[in-house]
């Protein structure tokens, strides 16, 4: 059960090109998605189910209206695919923390029409970061859903991926783990997890930095505006769900088990960010050499807590 898995679709591509929101010449590798080329790595990786985020890559909208259009376009593709592939894919459906409409459109859509498993946002929102008080709103309604919400990084903010601030080194390589982490931190200072307690997040790449700076934040929790106890900074790191997306070796693998019980531990390819070689040579094999499982928490990490943090997904697969 693979939860991190981009998809940009090509109808909305097609869209988005007509409307010269994008130029597809100049957009990453990882927006030509292909259903051929997708299920072929997916039965090469042994991913039985993709859960995909629908990936809209445009730097800003010049109208609510048009961002609207963009989701309901994305979400009719999607919709497409999984009837298309019974069984293969799942999906989450984007929300906008500073876009409280068009999250509500996206959610009715998604979850209520569409069946989707839960919703995608970033973990920074034009520079304000998930758990922001501005988000609760939003944050509440999902709470009455008891929402699984699935995060992933972006450039930090004041950056431009043009200009990376060390050159030649792209922003997923060091600036994502930092936003994750940044999310993450964020969602403790605020209480988030307290105020509402039915939501699930998901944290992305092994959560980023968290797992290494776990010990450092429970140290100095006392420095922390406002200030948190060092036991309730380890419940939080104890709540939250980590993908494996990207290869976590035996040292990021250590830090993680470290930090949450492996119940909290859900695959992730990152495909198609992640190629194909990747995932199948490097990623997986990595995976299963970690030495810090049993074979039936192994078994749970690729399946089994998916399912359990998705119960949907077994209707999506049926």
């Amino acid at each position: 059960m693979d939860v991190h898995h981009h998809y940009t679709a090509p109808e909305w591509l097609g869209w988005a090109e007509r409307k010269e929101l994008v130029s597809p010449a100049q957009l990453p590798w990882w927006t030509r998605w292909d259903a051929t080329e997708t299920l072929g790595v997916m039965d090469r990786a042994g991913i039985a189910t993709a859960v995909v985020s629908p990936a809209m890559p445009v730097r800003g909208f010049e109208s609510g209206d048009q961002r609207r259009e963009s989701v309901t376009v994305a979400l009719d593709a999607v919709a497409g695919l999984t009837a298309a592939h019974p069984g293969r894919f799942a999906f989450f459906t984007p929300v906008f923390p500073d876009d409280l409409e068009a999250s509500r459109r996206s959610i009715a859509r998604g979850l209520d029409d569409l069946g989707a498993v839960g919703v995608q946002t970033r973990a920074n929102t034009r520079g304000v970061y998930l758990g922001d008080p501005s988000h609760d709103r939003l944050l509440a309604e999902l709470n009455e859903r008891s929402a699984v919400i699935n995060t992933h990084p972006h450039e930090l903010p004041g950056t431009d991926p043009a200009r990376p601030a060390v050159p030649g080194v792209p922003a997923f390589y060091c600036d994502f783990p930092l936003d994750t982490t940044r999310a993450a931190v964020n969602l403790i200072v605020n209480g988030t997890l307290d105020r509402y307690p039915n939501l699930s997040f998901i944290l992305p790449h092994g959560g980023g930095f968290l797992p290494f700076i776990a010990d450092r934040m429970g140290a100095f929790a006392h420095f922390l505006t406002p200030k948190v106890d060092a036991a309730r900074v380890r419940d939080y790191l104890h709540r939250f769900y980590y993908d494996t997306a990207a290869p976590l070796g035996e040292a990021a693998a250590a830090a993680l088990l470290a930090t949450a019980d492996p119940t909290r531990i859900l695959y992730g390819s990152d495909w198609p960010a992640s190629p194909a070689d990747t995932i199948t040579g490097v990623a997986v094999p990595a995976l299963d050499r970690w030495s810090g499982l049993t074979p039936l928490q192994r078994r749970r990490v690729n399946r089994d807590n998916a399912l359990r943090l998705l119960p949907s997904l077994n209707r999506a697969r049926t």
